[in-house]
């Protein structure tokens, strides 16, 4: 049994650097967005590869191409079939050019000097002359001290854009990995058939799938397991469908105006109704403005001058019960489409289940613990102004392992804090059952736990539209059902994938220890939820807190390759969950553990994505 775990241990340490991935951005379009390089690994340092490079009206021949990059031309015409070196080139037919590439930093490149013959830009210099081989933000890093590097007689060093192939594309046969710049009209299959390669061999090589598009003035890497040619017979553009008949040229003038016209009047009819839409969502929100103020403050009178009432009526839709408040500041609208499935709760029901929010009844500083109707609830104290984000979130998502929300309650006077009212599942958050020696959460169950929150998170991350982040993944977010199934409790802070929030919400994901970029920006990125999700299954496999998050860090050195005396099998035991024993198989438990330390990377784009982690946990969780 060790044996096929131990593959997908191997199979996991090389995830980070199996394949690079690649970078959509244009080399043009943003100066000041270096975009992603191609990272270092750690099986070879330097290596020989090529690049491939397009005649234009600057260098049109092998020679003044070997004289931008600083080689012989007798190099050159051998690999291009090519005899003469001042033979003019026919416009944008590819040349390779071989290079040496080598690990500079955290990124492989292959440095060229570049001798600034006019006055020219950067831009220029990296998009026009080496054809996007580079950003024109990475030549400015390069020549830091160079403040007029764009002007005549300037020396630049240039590093182009290369990888060498690892341990792992190398067992596969990968002899080079070639940077090829794309231009418009290539895809593919057709790079497939221009290097006699397969088309799946490339996208794996750039982390793409088949329905991922490549765009112009980007560079892909081409995986070549022999010797390095391109099929310079293929034609340019497929062939003009068959049949095409030539139009009479006075119809196509009178169509031609005659479309005009039907443009032009759409347009204006368009922009009329557009102009008398705004108008009047203007017009409807300043009015639903004016009327809810009115509400809030009659409400708020209301909650003063009489006693709360709960008067309950059955929904004939669901035969849930619903609730009624008198100072419930729920507008109609809203009500209209969720009271099937959420309540409204006035704040009289919610001191008497939590004794007056007492310190027994408190979970955290903001959570407690209370009876409603005999059924225990979480009931969580939140920013007015945040309800109608829960109330959104939930109102959207579907899933078994979330901590499903019961209703809401508006109870304060002044309306500046409200609370919502959330299931309890039996045995309380994942953190307490760690803690919990005496707990029955064995390694089947903590297995189980991890592949419950990973569903969770692919659905967020991939099925919702527009996909959403957690943004605050921690075993103490985690509740155990009865069953010992987990819930992710989703409190209203998950964001939109790419959005962020201001530095108060930063540092909130995992507590003690922090995915190092959200830290920096705040930004709202699934990695961040890999990230945390990773924290997490080192607390399932140690039992450790977060909040001790360097001591866990420091943990795990022995799965980089630091494992001391002992070995690293040694090691992972002393790391395992003492209450654990012995009732763990030591595969499983490393396989979970170098999972763990991939998703817990620095660098977000060597973390796994959700889906790899769903292939592993779903294998680790099959039933004999």
């Amino acid at each position: 049994m060790i044996f096929p775990w131990f593959l997908i241990w191997v199979e996991l340490v090389s995830l980070n650097a199996a394949w690079q991935f690649y970078d959509a951005t244009l080399c043009s379009s943003d100066t000041d967005n270096p975009g992603r390089r191609y990272a270092c690994n750690s099986f070879q340092k330097s290596c020989q590869t090529f690049v491939v490079y397009r005649a234009g009206q600057q260098f049109q021949t092998i020679s003044n191409i070997s004289g931008l990059f600083r080689m012989e031309p007798d190099v050159l015409l051998p690999l291009n079939n090519l005899t003469s070196p001042s033979e003019i080139l026919e416009p944008a037919r590819e040349v390779l050019v071989p290079v040496n590439c080598s690990c500079t930093g955290q990124f492989f490149q292959a440095s060229v000097r570049y001798l600034v013959a006019e006055n020219t830009t950067r831009t220029e210099i990296a998009c026009g002359a080496f054809e996007g081989l580079l950003k024109p933000i990475t030549l400015a890093e390069e020549n830091p001290s160079r403040e007029n590097s764009s002007k005549v007689g300037s020396v630049l060093d240039v590093p182009l854009k290369c990888a060498c192939p690892d341990e792992f594309t190398s067992s596969n046969g990968v002899s080079y990995l070639v940077t090829y710049p794309i231009v418009l009209g290539d895809f593919v299959n057709k790079l497939g058939e221009k290097f006699g390669i397969s088309p799946q061999d490339i996208l794996e090589a750039n982390h793409l799938d088949p329905t991922s598009a490549i765009y112009p003035n980007t560079t892909v890497l081409i995986p070549i397991k022999g010797k390095v040619a391109i099929n310079f017979d293929l034609p340019d553009s497929d062939p003009p469908a068959p049949g095409f008949l030539p139009t009479v040229p006075v119809e196509k003038i009178k169509k031609r105006a005659n479309l005009k016209i039907l443009y032009v009047t759409v347009s204006i009819v368009g922009f009329s109704v557009l102009l008398i839409a705004v108008l009047g969502c203007c017009f409807y929100v300043k009015a639903f403005n004016i009327w809810r103020a009115d509400r809030i403050q009659s409400s708020a009178r209301r909650s003063v001058l009489t006693p709360c009432s709960t008067p309950r009526t059955s929904s004939p839709r669901s035969g849930q019960t619903t609730r009624s408040s008198t100072n419930s500041c729920l507008s109609p609208d809203l009500l209209a489409g969720i009271k099937y499935s959420f309540c409204s709760y006035n704040i009289e029901e919610l001191r008497s289940a939590t004794k007056d929010f007492s310190k027994e009844a408190k979970i955290t500083s903001c959570v407690y613990k209370g009876l409603v109707d005999n059924v225990e609830v979480m009931i969580k104290r939140v920013r007015f102004e945040d309800t109608r984000s829960v109330i959104d979130v939930h109102s959207k998502i579907n899933h078994i392992n979330i901590v499903k929300l019961l209703g809401v309650c508006y109870g304060e006077n002044d309306f500046s804090w409200s609370y919502i009212v959330l299931e309890s599942p039996a045995n309380g958050c994942l953190r307490d059952c760690l803690s919990n020696s005496s707990s029955s959460l064995r390694w089947h169950r903590r297995t189980q736990v991890a592949f419950d929150i990973a569903t969770v998170l692919h659905y967020l991350h991939r099925c919702m539209i527009p996909p959403c982040t957690h943004m605050s993944i921690t075993s103490r977010n985690i509740f155990m059902t009865q069953n010992w199934r987990a819930k992710l409790a989703v409190f209203g802070n998950s964001l939109a994938a790419g959005s962020s929030k201001e530095n108060e919400n930063k540092g909130s994901p995992v507590g003690g220890w922090v995915a190092p970029e959200h830290l920096e920006n705040g930004l709202a990125y699934e990695k961040v939820d890999i990230f945390a999700f990773g924290v997490v299954l080192l607390e399932l496999i140690s039992g450790i807190d977060t909040i001790q998050g360097k001591l866990l860090e420091d943990s795990i050195g022995f799965l980089g390759g630091g494992a001391g005396e002992g070995g690293c099998f040694e090691q992972l035991r002393n790391f395992m969950d003492p209450s654990l024993k012995e009732g763990y198989p030591l595969a499983e438990a490393l396989c979970l553990a170098v999972l763990a330390k991939a998703c817990v990377e620095d660098n977000p784009l060597h973390r796994p994505s959700i889906d790899d982690i769903m292939k592993v946990l779903a294998r680790m969780n099959e039933q004999p």
